[in-house]
């Protein structure tokens, strides 16, 4: 699959990790262990995320079955699997745990750049298209690497790669219903929103009634759940809109505690 929308995704998550990866290759083994937004999880944990579901996914490219047999027994067996996993590759060196992540990255780039046009990928949720595999990659990656900038004191610049955390928010609307047990509206939302170098990005009708509009990174610190809506620029039109900037998470799994207010 070459000159499409993977093409553009995977060039993306490449600089995306490539940012990330410069800012964590040169931390000493006492900076790896620095606490991060996330409870419980330092930075090694949040690289071991990353590199564990790296691995998921080509597994469940390569052996589908045994992905699917390996993904019950966890659920079985756990109720919290992300977090075994992500502790159980903290405990690795930084050496280690780095170039797992880095190995990782490069095989599953490569097999989804392989992966026959039309077919799909087992994954937690719904099966998904490899440029929809790739896109959620770089939206966890974009996520867990503003959680180890804030763990350094560092504010990462913004970039237009947001549009792709953005995008999975959109077509993720009616997953964040169903993990909260409700039932999605039945019309489509209208979304506009106005990305870091100022190019406006839009999704769904432009006669909808319910309507979402402002600062896309704010949107998607929203859909990724690090921030309160207090905190970030952007408006619901319609009481499904607001409830929906609620709830909203692009994320499998449960949504966990909401974020609470910054003030800033």
């Amino acid at each position: 699959m070459t000159g499409s929308v993977l093409d553009e995704v995977l060039a993306d998550l490449t600089a995306e990790t490539a940012d990330l990866d410069v800012r964590v290759a040169g931390l000493t083994a006492v900076q790896w262990q620095s606490p991060t937004p996330a409870e419980g999880w330092t930075i090694a944990h949040q690289i071991a995320h990353l590199a564990w579901t790296d691995q998921a996914a080509l597994l469940a490219m390569e052996r589908p079955d045994e992905f699917v047999r390996q993904i019950a027994d966890l659920w079985s067996a756990q109720s919290s699997p992300v977090d075994a996993a992500a502790e159980e590759g903290a405990r690795q060196s930084p050496d280690e745990l780095l170039e797992g992540w880095r190995s990782g990255r490069r095989a599953l780039h490569t097999a989804l750049v392989a992966w026959p046009a039309g077919q799909r990928i087992s994954w937690f949720g719904p099966p998904m298209s490899p440029a929809s595999m790739a896109t959620a990659r770089l939206m966890e990656t974009w996520a867990h690497g503003l959680d180890v900038a804030e763990a350094l004191g560092d504010r990462p610049e913004p970039t237009d790669r947001v549009r792709h955390v953005c995008h999975l928010g959109v077509r993720t609307r009616d997953f964040s219903y169903a993990q909260r047990g409700l039932a999605p509206p039945d019309e489509p939302f209208r979304v506009e929103l106005t990305g870091p170098s100022g190019e406006r990005w839009a999704w769904g009708p432009v006669d909808a009634v319910q309507w979402v509009s402002g600062d896309a990174y704010g949107f998607a610190l929203l859909a990724t759940r690090r921030r309160h809506r207090d905190d970030v620029d952007v408006r619901a039109k319609g009481a499904d809109a607001e409830q929906w900037l609620d709830i909203i998470q692009t994320f499998a799994g449960p949504p966990g505690d909401d974020p609470q207010r910054r003030g800033t």
